[in-house]
């Protein structure tokens, strides 16, 4: 292969098929290890030796002409200026201490004036290669987000050119953290200067390459160009057509609560170390919250992102509201760290006893300890980006199988077509969640309610998701060795319940007779929303106004379900004796047809109680006002109740023989259970139209469930 740029992909050709059906996606490998890159030699300044001037810098005309355009939030605090104000010195070494730098910040700041802006530049050449990376690095006092807050923070543009014809050939603008995808754009226009599109207090970068340059956008419309050539996620249809990055989701119509800042306890700008910084001084108290548990639903009032300053360098002729400085990072090379206390954010983790909290800290360093300092393309997150650019160019290595672990959040509510607390829906959330996992040091935030973990090492893990006044999801996940995506939830589906609406649900194996291996919650109305590996004790939480099936499996395959309704018993249930085969089946099918039965009759039979044919008839007569043969419907509504009744007696029987150890005799029950389901179903298709149409939903889905899980009973091997 030669470094032909002459294999640019038409970025129209490459913008229509990301909005298509994903069909730009590398099938298997949604990470981007990358098979090794050439070597690379840092040119800025003279190569780093701080001999020369910066104008003597050869590729200072190239930096200029790239230095992007920033666009800051209306709400931001903390804008991209220089440290060498805060620095001090510790052991010898020159340092950033993170109060010295807050404080010293809003010391000197005033509303529109920010202090020193300042972005500082690095040349990277790639060695016998056309191709360069510019990085602008901007640095800030202090990042406040929904998943973590830390003092000192560095963001960074890529940009990557052929000198040969002097073409950009790829942006990358960092987004949170390695573990986050980065937003990306392949062959951008070459007369277009990169504009940065700067998230509220995390200052994660999104980009603006399109005619609207103060907004993101996610996907082409009205025939203008997205902001993105990410490619779409292989194997969660709700996102089959969405690129993949982070975007910037408040300008996406996602609601993104904030967390105040604390330090020992107490909010930040109590300490006083940090006189110059009050409340005022953060994210404002209209976006944020004190404590994600302490809410009893996600805040629905936030507001959106609003546009602020506009900063440019200062030598392009560009409209702007500020003007800042390039500087070669050699000129600050000589910092060795940028230090504070550790900051952290609790995540709350279900369990089986009592809620635990895992606290997981961020810290910020320098950049030039990090690998893509001293090589831009370690942060190409996009494994189409990284393909298109070692087709050009040989120093640039082919992307590896990766592994990447994702998942859709989604919010759970009263099902309408469901009785009154027993059936849910699960529907798209509005509200951005955060996910760890607790192999990680560092929280991911969702986009559009979708969390995706790259770079996973393989093995077990377990994933738990918190979000703003919803209770937690957590659940065991494996990660293969051969790579590929991690599916988190049901079908890449996360379900979380307002915790105003939570009970928590728990499993203890212990208790068990088998060695248990799986745990499952199925809603009557919204099917499986909980499927996961069990390893211990283990914790769900679901929505009270739901009805719901608990099951195990065990090491031989043998299953156990369990009766759930959350309105009826306390607000957090035991699942007492997990025990898996055909008596907990039975039991199960008892209990489901004793509760259909019982709604039926009291749909029916309001004043009573009884269901004698008199007063069904009475009963159907006010449901159904001169409807066919009322007498008729009474009777078949009497003959349901009936056969559920046979169901339950059968079932309960079944159970009683298996517990016994008489298979033959539980073998024969379970026949007969079959047998009144089908009469069920007969009867029910009488005195359907006579019940109200919540109940028959349930009915025939719970019908439905039985007749499954009768079949199961009969193949169990175990009793």
């Amino acid at each position: 292969m030669t470094d032909d740029p002459t294999g640019r992909v038409d970025r129209r050709t490459v913008l229509r098929t990301v909005a298509g059906v994903g069909g730009a996606a590398l099938a298997g490998c949604p990470g981007t290890a990358p098979q090794s890159d050439g070597p690379t030699v840092q040119v800025t300044d003279g190569g780093g030796t701080g001999t020369q001037s910066p104008d003597s810098d050869p590729y200072l005309d190239l930096v200029r002409t790239y230095a992007p355009t920033l666009y800051f939030d209306t709400d931001e605090r903390w804008f991209p200026t220089d440290p060498r104000p805060y620095t001090s010195e510790r052991d010898g070494e020159t340092i950033v201490d993170g109060f010295d730098a807050l404080d010293g910040y809003h010391a000197e700041s005033e509303p529109g004036e920010p202090p020193a802006p300042t972005a500082f530049y690095n040349v990277v050449e790639y060695e016998d290669s056309p191709l360069v990376g510019l990085q602008y690095w901007l640095y800030s006092a202090f990042d406040q987000f929904t998943t973590n807050f830390h003092w000192h923070d560095w963001e960074v543009l890529h940009v990557f050119v052929d000198t040969d014809t002097g073409e950009p050939q790829l942006y990358v603008a960092s987004s949170h953290s390695r573990k986050v995808p980065n937003n990306e754009f392949l062959d951008p226009e070459p007369e277009q200067v990169p504009r940065v599109l700067s998230e509220l207090g995390s200052h994660s970068s999104a980009l603006s390459v399109n005619d609207v340059p103060d907004q993101f956008q996610r996907l082409p419309t009205d025939g203008g160009l997205a902001d993105i050539t990410n490619s779409a996620l292989e194997g969660i249809e709700d996102v089959a057509s969405i690129p993949v990055a982070y975007g910037l989701p408040r300008d996406e119509g996602s609601r993104l609560p904030y967390v105040v800042p604390e330090l020992d306890g107490e909010p930040l700008y109590e300490h006083d170390r940090l006189p110059n910084v009050d409340r005022a001084a953060l994210v404002p108290p209209a976006l944020t919250v004190r404590s994600f548990t302490d809410l009893s639903e996600p805040p629905g009032d936030l507001p959106r992102r609003e546009n602020g300053l506009a900063f440019a360098h200062s030598g392009r002729d560009v409209s702007a509201d500020i003007d800042y400085d390039l500087v070669p990072t050699t000129e600050i090379e000589h910092i060795t760290d940028f230090t504070g206390p550790q900051l952290s954010f609790e995540f709350s983790v279900p369990e089986a006893v009592e809620d635990a909290i895992a606290g997981h800290i961020t810290t910020t360093g320098a950049p030039w300890g990090q690998p893509r300092y001293q090589n831009p393309a370690a942060d190409i997150t996009e494994p189409n980006h990284r393909q298109a650019l070692a087709q050009r160019y040989d120093a640039i290595g082919a992307p590896a199988p990766g592994t990447v672990v994702f998942g859709k959040v989604a919010e759970t509510v009263a099902s309408p077509d469901a009785p009154e607390n027993s059936g849910v829906r699960t529907e798209p959330t509005s509200y951005e969640a955060v996910a760890l996992l607790e192999s990680e040091p560092e929280a991911v935030p969702t986009f559009g309610g979708t969390a995706v973990v790259r770079d996973v090492p393989a093995g077990e893990h377990r994933l738990t998701v918190n979000a703003a006044g919803t209770a937690p999801h957590s659940e065991r996940i494996t990660v293969e060795e051969s790579g590929g995506p991690t599916v988190a939830g049901v079908d890449g589906q996360i379900p979380l319940v307002a915790n105003a609406d939570a009970t928590k649900v728990t499993v203890d194996p212990s208790q068990a007779d088998s060695e248990l291996t799986g745990l499952a919650l199925l809603d009557d109305f919204a099917g499986r929303l909980y499927d996961a590996p069990l390893t211990g004790p283990d914790a769900v939480y679901v929505h009270s106004g739901g009805a719901y099936t608990t099951e195990v499996r065990d090491t031989d395959d043998a299953v156990g379900a369990f009766r759930v309704n959350p309105a009826v018993d306390a607000t957090s249930v035991a699942i007492e004796n997990p025990k898996t085969g055909k008596a907990s089946l039975a039991r199960f099918l008892a209990a489901i047809a004793s509760e259909t039965e019982a709604d039926i009759a009291a749909a029916a039979d309001i004043e009573s109680g009884d269901l004698d044919t008199d007063d069904a008839v009475d009963a159907v007569d006010e449901v159904v006002s001169g409807n066919g043969d009322v007498t008729g419907q009474a009777n078949a509504i009497r003959g349901l109740t009936q056969a559920l009744a046979s169901v339950a007696s059968a079932a309960g029987k079944a159970a009683d023989r298996a517990a016994a150890g008489d298979r033959a005799g539980a073998d024969n029950q379970l026949r007969g259970v079959s047998n009144a389901l089908e009469q069920v179903g007969e009867r029910l298709s009488v005195a359907r139209s006579a019940l109200p149409d919540e109940i028959g939903n349930a009915a025939d889905r719970r019908l439905d469930a039985a007749t499954r899980r009768a079949e199961q009973a009969r193949q169990q091997s175990k009793l």
